[in-house]
């Protein structure tokens, strides 16, 4: 494994898996060394209430699981979106959406490098910005599964331009077990901005079972 460091900024309380670096292939040639690739990923739907009372234990449900399975399925595959980084909120429904959809990547694409970061649960734009421009370099590729209202209000204040349809759609919410996937004309994580992005694509479990 490369020996640079993925993110600028430590964290004593996060938690990382092991990693195959990869180099990544997009579907515009223009934009191959001028790039960044972001995936916002909430959670699948869960419980009301967790067994012990505390919003981080709420688990999965049988829906949340099944959500999550099927836009695990259609992410696997679309290659150019597989990711390079995962940043996962430590909060129980987070993990257990990560581990459904990584389980469905070929072994060498599940062992890429994951992080589970404290500082993502309850996280406002501001603070989920400050995340993403820690990151290092080398990540063409960087998801975040994380929260709402914090997710959805970042995923709005990027989006400058893009799938029109799917900023329509992503304008009101940012459902369980939805992605929107936004890139940027920037070759490192610190130089993006709001208003900066464009919408690649939207997709949740509803927009799935009407395709």
């Amino acid at each position: 494994m490369d020996s640079r460091e993925l993110r600028t900024i430590p964290s004593t309380n996060r938690t990382t898996d092991t990693c195959i670096p990869r180099s990544g292939s997009y579907l515009t040639p223009n934009w191959v060394s001028l790039m960044r690739r972001l995936l916002l990923l909430r959670h699948a739907k869960t419980e009301r209430h967790a067994p012990g009372g505390s919003d981080r234990d709420r688990r999965l449900t049988a829906r949340g699981k099944n959500d999550a399975t099927e836009v695990g399925a259609w992410l696997v595959r679309e290659l150019s979106l597989l990711p390079d980084l995962v940043l996962i909120s430590t909060a129980v429904r987070a993990r257990e959406t990560w581990d459904i959809i990584r389980k469905m990547f070929p072994d060498e694409m599940a062992q890429r490098l994951t992080e589970h970061l404290p500082e993502l649960y309850g996280a406002e734009p501001m603070q989920l910005l400050t995340i993403i421009h820690s990151v290092g370099p080398d990540p063409e590729r960087l998801m975040i599964v994380g929260h709402n209202p914090g997710l959805h209000e970042l995923a709005l204040r990027l989006i400058g331009s893009g799938d029109a349809a799917g900023r329509a759609a992503l304008a009101d919410n940012l459902p369980t077990s939805g992605l929107a996937v936004i890139d940027f004309a920037v070759d490192r994580w610190h130089s993006i901005t709001f208003g900066g992005g464009r919408l690649a694509r939207y997709v949740s479990p509803k927009l799935l079972k009407e395709s």
